[in-house]
């Protein structure tokens, strides 16, 4: 089971250029997720799929994955709005008006929750999705399953893009999780860079965005004091991918852009690789 993961696409960043360099960036994902060897079984879109959650952009995003030969699961993102979501993508509401749900796959669960408050950058996670998510994972405690969701509930080390460990969401988030051991790990987007995390015994895998990426700076930010340091930088177009081996999730972390052929397989290096399987069990 090969599951793809694009995220922060922010299509609308531009909204009248019929040939937006978002939706350029966003093309070329899919152009190698379509057409290169490892064409996945589906597609995650892990929110801030539009950039101002507006009807138009929604629209082309509709038209951009209709040709995806996957099915594509969509989720929201701070930078999204769930009425304007569900006309384009309708089939995700879980009942409370949240968008929330879950992927059954032969040997593992995908269960998408709603971090989404309209106004905030940051997550948010109320007593309502929390009862969702509790009752959702309860249906099938016994398969290995993993949360797909925006806002990742750990302290990433860019500071202006941090989630504080005491917010009250990520509390409430966390109670729940704590309760359901067949959670393996969690999937999620919104920093704009690749990062891997070791959280409450799991695995957070966070993918690098189809959009520019935030530039990786650590060091501390003074609101006060601007000095100039890059925040956004055009680095190729980024996707991840979550290859299930029966046993756990392998997360890989690849871009669009040129990869510069050193070595390719042939008769020089068939020996190389026959010599490197046969040291391992039949």
């Amino acid at each position: 089971m090969l599951i793809a993961q694009i995220t922060d696409i922010h299509i609308g960043f531009d909204p009248d250029n019929p040939a937006e360099y978002n939706r350029k960036r966003l093309d070329e994902v899919l152009d190698v997720l379509m057409e290169g060897p490892n064409r996945p079984d589906l597609l995650l879109a892990t929110g801030d799929i539009t950039d101002r959650g507006d009807p138009a952009s929604y629209r082309r995003l509709a038209t951009a994955f209709s040709r995806c030969p996957f099915p594509v699961w969509p989720s929201v993102g701070n930078h999204d709005l769930r009425d304007n979501f569900r006309d384009h993508f309708p089939g995700f509401d879980d009942g409370n008006g949240f968008i929330q749900y879950s992927v059954e796959l032969p040997e593992l669960r995908l269960v998408t929750i709603d971090t989404l408050e309209e106004g905030r950058h940051g997550g948010a996670f109320c007593d309502t999705r929390a009862a969702w998510l509790d009752a959702e994972l309860a249906k099938n405690a016994d398969k290995p399953s993993y949360i797909v969701m925006h806002h990742p509930p750990v302290e990433c080390g860019i500071e202006w893009m941090n989630t504080h460990s005491d917010e009250p969401w990520v509390h409430r988030f966390t109670a729940v999780v704590r309760r359901h051991p067949q959670v393996r790990g969690l999937i999620c987007g919104h920093l704009h860079r690749s990062v891997t995390v070791a959280w409450e015994g799991r695995t957070v895998a966070i993918c690098s965005s189809t959009a520019p990426q935030v530039s990786l700076d650590l060091r501390p930010i003074d609101e006060d004091h601007p000095d100039e340091r890059p925040m956004i930088v055009a680095e190729d177009p980024a996707y991840a991918l979550h290859h299930w081996n029966g046993r756990e999730l392998v997360s890989f972390y690849d871009h669009a852009g040129a990869h510069t052929m050193l070595a390719k397989y042939d008769e020089r290096l068939q020996p190389l690789v026959r010599e490197l399987k046969a040291e391992r069990p039949a």
